[in-house]
């Protein structure tokens, strides 16, 4: 397969699933806001940090304010990682690499695209936000089912599921971290019913509450949260199970594991995600998570290497 058109897969892949992140941050702000009333520029400011566009927002807006938060996030055309952006972006990749994805889910990135120009034409008001967020992610879904359900499973589908996993350990990492970020001024909230509340819009953030649910019952605390979503290889947003499928599809594009990307996910697995969760905690959980951060990065810079995405 030629570079560029897996570069354009990978792409096209990881944009779709950053899109729908980004639904599922805008609402983790939201509730994280309900916590602190009349005061909600902090939880905006921690969705902003572990989205990474903290610096970029401030440096185009003299105040933050929940309105230009979620704008930002949404469809500002100066934030390249907008839902809106996002989302053209995607179609974009799928355009340049159109003979290689099935009709289906070309039209369903299409329906997707239209969806969110629709959605996004003009600011959200907050009556219309959750079922605009509900709206942008069902289009995203639904590519992710037609791409599933109709693609073969050759080299095209290994390098969109790359990207997929990618994308989705990157902000499963990133929103655990809010945590360090809303708490960081006041140690002595840990513990307390705000920080319990917290931990539990990291689950809802990631679909995992009803998943915690079952596995732990009402008993289960931070301790169990961040196990479940860092090493619980069962968990399909947890870092363990993304982790895995990234190397799974690098073995299947290289099946002598002769890649260094392939090494590298190897190298992050063993030092990172084969201890206990108590590893974790001793490590320091906001470390560990930029330490898993910075070796994401650095899979991904790799696999562009290896596979020759600009060749």
């Amino acid at each position: 397969m030629l570079g560029k058109t897996a570069n354009g897969l990978f792409w096209m892949s990881r944009y779709l699933e950053r899109a729908e992140n980004t639904t599922r941050l805008i609402e983790t702000g939201q509730r994280l806001a309900l916590t602190r009333l009349g005061d909600d520029a902090r939880e905006w400011a921690s969705v902003l940090q572990s989205a990474g566009s903290y610096p970029a927002f401030m440096a185009s807006h003299e105040e933050l304010t929940k309105e230009a938060a979620i704008n930002w996030m949404l469809r500002d055309r100066d934030n390249p990682s907008s839902i809106r952006a996002c989302i053209e972006s995607a179609r974009q990749n799928a355009r340049l690499v159109r003979t290689a994805i099935t009709g289906e889910a070309w039209e369903a990135i299409n329906a997707a695209y239209m969806t969110a120009r629709e959605s996004l034409a003009r600011k959200v008001t907050d009556r219309d936000l959750p079922e605009v967020l509900q709206r942008l992610r069902q289009g995203t879904a639904l590519v992710r089912g037609m791409i599933l359900g109709t693609m073969m499973r050759t080299e095209a589908f290994d390098f969109q599921r790359i990207g997929t996993f990618l994308e989705r350990a990157d902000y499963t990492a990133r929103i655990l971290d809010v945590k360090y970020y809303v708490l960081l001024p006041s140690v002595s909230a840990v513990g307390s019913t705000l920080d319990n509340v917290h931990w539990e819009s990291i689950l809802r953030a990631v679909s995992g509450r009803g998943g915690f649910r079952v596995e732990y019952g009402a008993s289960g605390g931070p301790r169990e949260i961040v196990h479940f979503l860092v090493l619980d290889r069962r968990m399909p947003r947890s870092l363990a199970f993304c982790v895995g499928k990234i190397e799974d599809n690098l073995r299947y594009l290289d099946p002598e594991g002769r890649t260094d990307s392939l090494q590298k996910v190897r190298a992050l697995r063993a030092q990172y995600l084969s201890h206990d969760v108590a590893a974790v905690f001793d490590y320091g959980l906001h470390e560990f998570i930029q330490s898993v951060l910075s070796a994401l990065g650095d899979v991904a810079v790799q696999i562009e290497r290896d596979f020759r995405f600009y060749e």
